[in-house]
């Protein structure tokens, strides 16, 4: 495996970590699971505060609505696989932007 590649793995899967982590600290904090609902409240403070919560908190919260769909709503394969290759290529980017965060405040080289 090529070095590239392994960085981009290793990039993804800190990207959905960190997701399942803020949206596991919303919904121990705030009783309720997160979604994608913070947005619908108007022109508030707390809207405005959803937004960057919900940038990094997204591919989990796909996940999680297209597994649960998939079950109860019995979606069909090819709309499950398109959101997981969303929620993947998101949790990469997420992940990539976490860990160059990282990088450049020197808690990795």
């Amino acid at each position: 495996m090529s070095p590239d590649a392994l960085n981009s793995f290793f990039a993804l899967c800190i990207g959905f970590a960190f997701a399942g982590a803020l949206a596991s600290g919303y919904q121990a904090m705030a009783q309720r699971p997160a979604g994608f609902g913070l947005l619908q409240e108007g022109a508030a403070p707390r809207t405005f505060a959803a937004v960057p919560f919900l940038v990094f908190a997204a591919p989990f919260i796909i996940m999680r609505n297209t597994l649960r769909g998939a079950r109860i709503e019995r979606r069909r394969f090819e709309f499950v696989m398109m959101a997981t290759i969303i929620a993947g290529f998101w949790s990469l980017m997420s992940g990539t932007f976490f860990l160059m965060t990282l990088r450049a405040a020197g808690v990795l080289v």
